[in-house]
């Protein structure tokens, strides 16, 4: 269950990052047609930027659920298969482990605690805390960058879901148990 949950978002991660990178595109396109009309839009840049920063913390999040990220996988496939296993524990423990400090760093940033006990007022919030996170707007966007820097949340919960996702069916093949993502995404797995 818990994989087929984290399979979905997955994949909602990756139809939104596919959405942003046709959207970085769109921009681009627009961005040279407005510069060589001598009539830039100039909030063109950091819009095709913020996409581009959103597509990649989505995109990375899905990539723990194939377990596809970059690796050097040299000295991996020389481990038997047993030994293998024991490694695969292991780089699911660090994924967790940056999981729960993500989670951690986001409550320390983000402090949703104060802000509930400021009454969601972010004037208050920011006199009680110096956090200014929710009033500083972007340069010329002009919304928020709390909006922005949202997308740590989102990969955060994403990142948390697949790394336990991830630990548990290895903790199940260790059991000698059957993998529960086996065939699950044909061809993606590692």
């Amino acid at each position: 269950m818990l994989y087929r949950i984290s399979a979905f978002w997955a994949r909602c991660e990756i139809a939104l990052a596919a959405a942003l990178a046709a959207t970085i595109t769109g921009l681009i396109l627009l961005n040279v047609v407005t510069r060589s009309a001598h009539m830039a839009i100039y909030w063109i840049d950091e819009a095709a930027i913020t996409a581009m920063v959103w597509m990649t913390f989505l995109a990375g999040s899905a990539a723990v659920h194939r377990r596809s990220g970059v690796a050097v996988t040299l000295l991996f496939d020389m481990l038997s298969p047993s030994v293998a296993r024991w490694w695969r524990l292991g780089l699911d423990l660090v994924a967790g482990g940056f999981a729960a400090a993500m989670v951690w760093f986001c409550l320390l940033w983000f402090d949703p605690l104060a802000l509930y006990a400021a009454g969601f007022d972010t004037q208050a919030f920011q006199g009680e805390t110096f956090n200014f996170i929710y009033a500083e707007p972007t340069v010329t966007l002009g919304i928020p960058k709390a909006w922005v820097w949202s997308v740590m949340i989102v990969f955060t919960f994403g990142l948390t879901l697949h790394a336990l996702s991830n630990l548990v069916a290895t903790v199940c093949m260790l059991a000698g148990g059957n993998d529960p993502q086996a065939g699950a995404d044909a061809g993606t797995r590692v």
